[in-house]
Protein backbone atom coordinates (compact mmCIF):
# COMPACT_ATOMS: atom_id res chain seq x y z
CA UNK A 1 0.00 0.00 0.00
CA UNK A 2 2.79 2.12 1.20
CA UNK A 3 4.89 1.44 -2.37
CA UNK A 4 2.16 2.17 -4.46
CA UNK A 5 1.09 5.97 -2.57
CA UNK A 6 4.95 6.70 -3.17
CA UNK A 7 5.19 5.39 -6.75
CA UNK A 8 1.56 8.01 -7.34
CA UNK A 9 4.16 10.74 -5.16
CA UNK A 10 6.77 10.29 -7.75
CA UNK A 11 4.50 11.18 -10.22
CA UNK A 12 2.79 13.90 -9.35
CA UNK A 13 5.73 16.38 -7.58
CA UNK A 14 7.51 16.32 -11.23
CA UNK A 15 3.66 16.96 -13.05
CA UNK A 16 3.05 19.71 -10.10
CA UNK A 17 6.18 21.58 -10.78
CA UNK A 18 6.35 21.45 -14.64
CA UNK A 19 2.40 22.91 -14.07
CA UNK A 20 3.98 25.63 -11.85
CA UNK A 21 7.20 26.66 -14.30
CA UNK A 22 5.03 26.82 -17.23
CA UNK A 23 2.29 28.93 -15.48
CA UNK A 24 4.78 31.30 -14.36
CA UNK A 25 6.34 30.84 -18.14
CA UNK A 26 2.53 31.62 -19.69
CA UNK A 27 1.77 34.60 -17.63
CA UNK A 28 4.01 36.94 -16.55
CA UNK A 29 3.49 39.66 -13.84
CA UNK A 30 0.00 41.99 -14.31
CA UNK A 31 1.59 45.50 -14.56
CA UNK A 32 0.35 48.12 -11.60
CA UNK A 33 -1.68 50.78 -12.49
CA UNK A 34 1.21 53.15 -12.37
CA UNK A 35 3.07 50.95 -15.02
CA UNK A 36 0.12 51.37 -17.18
CA UNK A 37 -0.37 55.30 -16.62
CA UNK A 38 3.72 55.24 -17.39
CA UNK A 39 3.30 53.28 -20.10
CA UNK A 40 0.33 55.04 -21.57
CA UNK A 41 2.18 58.21 -20.47
CA UNK A 42 5.07 57.70 -22.84
CA UNK A 43 3.32 56.44 -26.09
CA UNK A 44 1.38 60.09 -25.67
CA UNK A 45 4.24 61.84 -25.63
CA UNK A 46 6.41 60.04 -28.40
CA UNK A 47 3.05 59.79 -30.70
CA UNK A 48 2.19 63.68 -30.35
CA UNK A 49 6.00 64.87 -30.19
CA UNK A 50 6.02 63.08 -33.46
CA UNK A 51 2.96 64.73 -35.22
CA UNK A 52 4.18 68.15 -33.94
CA UNK A 53 8.01 67.40 -35.59
CA UNK A 54 5.65 66.46 -38.46
CA UNK A 55 4.70 70.66 -39.03
CA UNK A 56 1.42 70.19 -40.43
CA UNK A 57 -0.72 68.32 -38.13
CA UNK A 58 -0.89 71.18 -34.99
CA UNK A 59 -5.00 70.80 -34.79
CA UNK A 60 -4.87 66.75 -35.07
CA UNK A 61 -1.95 67.19 -32.19
CA UNK A 62 -4.01 69.35 -30.00
CA UNK A 63 -7.02 66.48 -29.90
CA UNK A 64 -4.41 64.32 -29.25
CA UNK A 65 -2.75 66.09 -26.57
CA UNK A 66 -6.82 66.64 -24.87
CA UNK A 67 -7.09 63.06 -25.08
CA UNK A 68 -4.00 62.15 -24.09
CA UNK A 69 -5.03 64.13 -20.50
CA UNK A 70 -8.37 63.10 -20.54
CA UNK A 71 -7.41 59.23 -20.24
CA UNK A 72 -3.75 60.37 -17.83
CA UNK A 73 -5.76 62.31 -15.69
CA UNK A 74 -8.52 59.16 -15.08
CA UNK A 75 -5.94 57.00 -14.15
CA UNK A 76 -4.33 59.34 -12.07
CA UNK A 77 -7.16 59.55 -10.07
CA UNK A 78 -7.93 56.07 -9.71
CA UNK A 79 -4.32 55.70 -8.51
CA UNK A 80 -4.74 58.14 -6.01
CA UNK A 81 -7.76 58.47 -5.13
CA UNK A 82 -7.99 61.90 -3.58
CA UNK A 83 -10.69 63.86 -1.66
CA UNK A 84 -11.80 67.19 -3.57
CA UNK A 85 -10.47 70.44 -1.63
CA UNK A 86 -12.28 73.54 -0.30
CA UNK A 87 -11.72 76.49 -2.02
CA UNK A 88 -9.94 74.77 -4.78
CA UNK A 89 -11.32 73.43 -8.32
CA UNK A 90 -11.64 69.87 -9.74
CA UNK A 91 -8.61 67.99 -9.89
CA UNK A 92 -6.57 67.80 -13.34
CA UNK A 93 -3.80 65.96 -14.53
CA UNK A 94 -0.09 68.20 -13.99
CA UNK A 95 0.90 67.68 -17.20
CA UNK A 96 0.92 70.79 -19.47
CA UNK A 97 2.82 69.37 -22.69
CA UNK A 98 3.12 66.47 -24.05
CA UNK A 99 5.67 67.30 -26.89
CA UNK A 100 9.12 66.90 -25.99
CA UNK A 101 10.68 70.38 -26.10
CA UNK A 102 7.99 72.29 -25.57
CA UNK A 103 7.64 74.84 -22.08
CA UNK A 104 6.23 72.98 -19.30
CA UNK A 105 7.16 69.57 -20.55
CA UNK A 106 8.50 67.17 -17.93
CA UNK A 107 6.53 68.14 -14.66
CA UNK A 108 5.89 66.03 -11.97
CA UNK A 109 3.36 63.28 -12.60
CA UNK A 110 0.84 63.76 -10.48
CA UNK A 111 -2.73 65.43 -9.59
CA UNK A 112 -3.49 69.44 -9.69
CA UNK A 113 -6.32 71.56 -7.84
CA UNK A 114 -6.01 74.97 -8.79
CA UNK A 115 -8.03 77.35 -6.05
CA UNK A 116 -11.23 78.84 -7.20
CA UNK A 117 -9.91 82.29 -6.84
CA UNK A 118 -7.36 84.79 -7.65
CA UNK A 119 -4.76 86.84 -5.76
CA UNK A 120 -7.24 89.56 -6.32
CA UNK A 121 -10.07 88.09 -4.71
CA UNK A 122 -11.95 87.56 -7.77
CA UNK A 123 -12.69 84.01 -9.57
CA UNK A 124 -10.04 82.57 -10.89
CA UNK A 125 -9.74 81.49 -15.12
CA UNK A 126 -10.85 84.12 -17.15
CA UNK A 127 -10.42 87.57 -17.19
CA UNK A 128 -11.43 90.22 -14.13
CA UNK A 129 -12.93 93.68 -13.83
CA UNK A 130 -9.77 95.08 -15.22
CA UNK A 131 -9.52 92.94 -18.48
CA UNK A 132 -6.35 90.82 -17.58
CA UNK A 133 -6.90 87.09 -17.12
CA UNK A 134 -6.74 86.20 -13.35
CA UNK A 135 -5.09 83.02 -12.80
CA UNK A 136 -5.38 80.72 -9.13
CA UNK A 137 -4.05 81.99 -6.29
CA UNK A 138 -2.63 78.28 -5.28
CA UNK A 139 -2.00 75.79 -6.44
CA UNK A 140 -2.09 72.05 -4.69
CA UNK A 141 -0.04 68.71 -6.50
CA UNK A 142 -0.26 65.28 -5.30
CA UNK A 143 1.78 62.36 -5.89
CA UNK A 144 2.44 58.65 -5.01
CA UNK A 145 6.30 58.38 -3.44
CA UNK A 146 6.76 55.71 -5.97
CA UNK A 147 5.58 58.27 -8.92
CA UNK A 148 7.97 60.66 -7.60
CA UNK A 149 10.98 58.27 -7.57
CA UNK A 150 10.52 57.81 -11.03
CA UNK A 151 10.30 61.29 -11.66
CA UNK A 152 13.38 61.94 -9.61
CA UNK A 153 15.33 59.22 -12.02
CA UNK A 154 14.21 60.79 -15.26
CA UNK A 155 15.42 63.66 -14.35
CA UNK A 156 18.55 62.80 -12.78
CA UNK A 157 20.40 64.76 -15.86
CA UNK A 158 17.34 66.58 -16.92
CA UNK A 159 19.18 69.90 -17.75
CA UNK A 160 22.43 70.28 -19.69
CA UNK A 161 26.15 70.10 -17.82
CA UNK A 162 26.72 72.74 -15.60
CA UNK A 163 23.61 73.52 -14.44
CA UNK A 164 22.59 72.44 -10.99
CA UNK A 165 19.81 69.26 -11.26
CA UNK A 166 17.18 68.01 -8.70
CA UNK A 167 18.75 66.05 -5.71
CA UNK A 168 18.09 62.16 -6.31
CA UNK A 169 16.66 61.82 -2.72
CA UNK A 170 12.76 62.83 -1.86
CA UNK A 171 13.85 65.01 1.04
CA UNK A 172 16.92 66.91 -0.58
CA UNK A 173 14.77 67.55 -3.80
CA UNK A 174 11.81 69.01 -1.47
CA UNK A 175 14.05 71.52 -0.26
CA UNK A 176 15.57 71.95 -3.75
CA UNK A 177 14.83 75.10 -6.22
CA UNK A 178 15.38 73.20 -8.57
CA UNK A 179 13.20 70.66 -8.34
CA UNK A 180 9.91 73.20 -7.81
CA UNK A 181 11.30 74.61 -11.35
CA UNK A 182 10.93 71.37 -13.02
CA UNK A 183 8.19 69.71 -11.50
CA UNK A 184 5.56 72.56 -11.03
CA UNK A 185 6.84 75.81 -12.66
CA UNK A 186 6.22 77.20 -16.32
CA UNK A 187 7.84 79.68 -18.14
CA UNK A 188 10.34 80.55 -14.93
CA UNK A 189 12.62 79.31 -12.21
CA UNK A 190 11.91 79.39 -8.86
CA UNK A 191 14.45 80.61 -6.14
CA UNK A 192 14.21 79.89 -2.90
CA UNK A 193 14.55 82.88 -0.61
CA UNK A 194 14.35 81.50 3.14
CA UNK A 195 13.03 78.41 4.78
CA UNK A 196 10.18 78.67 6.45
CA UNK A 197 9.24 77.44 10.12
CA UNK A 198 6.06 75.68 9.85
CA UNK A 199 4.90 72.62 11.95
CA UNK A 200 5.14 68.61 10.62
CA UNK A 201 1.22 67.92 10.52
CA UNK A 202 0.00 64.65 12.47
CA UNK A 203 0.62 61.36 10.43
CA UNK A 204 3.31 63.62 8.21
CA UNK A 205 6.92 61.62 7.66
CA UNK A 206 8.43 65.25 6.28
CA UNK A 207 7.34 68.92 6.08
CA UNK A 208 9.43 71.61 4.34
CA UNK A 209 8.22 75.42 3.38
CA UNK A 210 9.92 77.85 1.99
CA UNK A 211 9.27 81.66 0.86
CA UNK A 212 10.11 81.82 -2.95
CA UNK A 213 10.06 83.94 -5.83
CA UNK A 214 10.26 83.43 -9.51
CA UNK A 215 12.41 84.65 -12.40
CA UNK A 216 13.33 84.80 -16.06
CA UNK A 217 16.49 86.48 -15.10
CA UNK A 218 18.19 87.82 -11.99
CA UNK A 219 17.09 87.28 -8.70
CA UNK A 220 14.07 89.22 -7.68
CA UNK A 221 14.09 92.15 -5.19
CA UNK A 222 10.89 90.44 -3.12
CA UNK A 223 9.56 87.28 -2.41
CA UNK A 224 5.83 86.51 -3.83
CA UNK A 225 5.24 83.38 -3.14
CA UNK A 226 5.73 80.16 -0.93
CA UNK A 227 6.32 76.51 -1.72
CA UNK A 228 5.39 73.77 0.81
CA UNK A 229 5.61 70.28 0.80
CA UNK A 230 5.04 67.30 3.05
CA UNK A 231 5.70 63.44 2.76
CA UNK A 232 2.03 61.30 4.74
CA UNK A 233 0.42 57.74 3.57
CA UNK A 234 2.73 56.51 0.77
CA UNK A 235 1.72 59.98 -0.99
CA UNK A 236 3.43 63.04 -1.92
CA UNK A 237 1.78 66.44 -1.18
CA UNK A 238 3.38 69.66 -2.47
CA UNK A 239 1.22 73.54 -2.99
CA UNK A 240 2.44 76.83 -3.66
CA UNK A 241 1.11 80.04 -4.53
CA UNK A 242 1.12 83.98 -3.90
CA UNK A 243 1.34 85.93 -0.92
CA UNK A 244 0.29 88.89 0.57
CA UNK A 245 2.44 91.20 1.86
CA UNK A 246 5.43 90.01 0.11
CA UNK A 247 8.32 89.67 1.81
CA UNK A 248 10.90 92.90 0.79
CA UNK A 249 13.79 94.33 2.27
CA UNK A 250 14.74 97.70 1.09
CA UNK A 251 18.34 97.53 3.08
CA UNK A 252 19.29 94.12 1.03
CA UNK A 253 18.16 96.05 -2.55
CA UNK A 254 20.39 98.97 -1.79
CA UNK A 255 22.97 96.62 -1.34
CA UNK A 256 22.89 95.08 -4.25
CA UNK A 257 22.21 98.09 -6.43
CA UNK A 258 25.59 99.50 -5.51
CA UNK A 259 26.99 96.62 -6.46
CA UNK A 260 25.44 97.37 -9.79
CA UNK A 261 26.22 100.46 -10.20
CA UNK A 262 29.64 99.30 -9.47
CA UNK A 263 29.69 96.79 -12.40
CA UNK A 264 28.63 99.62 -14.65
CA UNK A 265 31.39 101.91 -13.82
CA UNK A 266 33.76 99.32 -14.29
CA UNK A 267 32.66 97.83 -17.51
CA UNK A 268 32.40 102.02 -18.84
CA UNK A 269 35.66 102.31 -17.12
CA UNK A 270 37.48 99.34 -19.33
CA UNK A 271 35.69 100.48 -22.59
CA UNK A 272 36.94 103.73 -22.18
CA UNK A 273 40.60 102.77 -21.39
CA UNK A 274 40.54 104.21 -17.96
CA UNK A 275 41.20 100.03 -16.39
CA UNK A 276 42.72 97.80 -18.44
CA UNK A 277 42.15 93.82 -18.91
CA UNK A 278 44.07 93.05 -15.88
CA UNK A 279 42.98 95.26 -13.20
CA UNK A 280 38.93 94.98 -14.89
CA UNK A 281 39.63 91.12 -14.44
CA UNK A 282 40.59 91.88 -10.55
CA UNK A 283 37.37 92.98 -9.48
CA UNK A 284 35.65 89.83 -9.96
CA UNK A 285 31.89 89.43 -11.21
CA UNK A 286 30.69 92.71 -9.44
CA UNK A 287 26.88 91.38 -10.30
CA UNK A 288 27.30 88.35 -8.83
CA UNK A 289 29.09 89.69 -5.47
CA UNK A 290 26.38 91.84 -5.40
CA UNK A 291 23.55 89.42 -5.65
CA UNK A 292 25.60 87.17 -3.04
CA UNK A 293 25.74 90.20 -0.84
CA UNK A 294 22.32 90.46 -0.89
CA UNK A 295 21.32 86.87 -0.45
CA UNK A 296 23.24 86.87 2.66
CA UNK A 297 21.33 90.30 4.04
CA UNK A 298 18.11 88.72 3.14
CA UNK A 299 18.55 85.03 4.89
CA UNK A 300 20.07 87.55 7.84
CA UNK A 301 16.85 89.87 8.50
CA UNK A 302 13.69 88.15 6.76
CA UNK A 303 13.19 86.38 9.87
CA UNK A 304 12.71 89.78 11.72
CA UNK A 305 9.82 90.82 9.35
CA UNK A 306 6.20 90.82 10.38
CA UNK A 307 5.69 90.21 7.12
CA UNK A 308 8.18 86.75 7.25
CA UNK A 309 5.40 85.56 10.18
CA UNK A 310 2.66 86.42 8.41
CA UNK A 311 4.35 84.49 5.35
CA UNK A 312 4.56 81.52 7.64
CA UNK A 313 0.96 81.65 8.47
CA UNK A 314 0.16 81.65 5.10
CA UNK A 315 2.67 78.44 3.95
CA UNK A 316 1.16 77.05 6.94
CA UNK A 317 -2.24 77.61 5.83
CA UNK A 318 -1.38 75.87 2.22
CA UNK A 319 0.03 72.66 3.93
CA UNK A 320 -2.78 72.08 5.61
CA UNK A 321 -4.73 72.42 2.13
CA UNK A 322 -2.62 70.10 0.52
CA UNK A 323 -3.06 67.30 3.27
CA UNK A 324 -6.71 68.08 3.55
CA UNK A 325 -6.28 68.66 7.16
CA UNK A 326 -9.02 70.29 9.23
Amino acid sequence: MNTARSAVLRLLVPLCLAATISHALAAPPAKSAEDRYIAARDAAIEKITAMYDAGNAHDAARKAEEAASADLGAQMRAILNEPARADFGPAKLNIDAFAKGDEGFGMLDGLRFDALLGSNGEKAGQDGADGKYVGPKAHIVVTTQTLFERWLRAHKNWWDKGAKNVPQQIGAALRDESFYTQAVSSGAAVVNFNSLPVAKLEGASFAYAMLAGRTQDEFPDEADNVFVSAIANGKVYIAYGAIDPQVKIPACIAIRTGYKKKAEQADDDFRSGKIDRKAYDRLGNLRQQGEDAYKRCFTQNAPKQASFAEATRQAEKLLWAALNAR
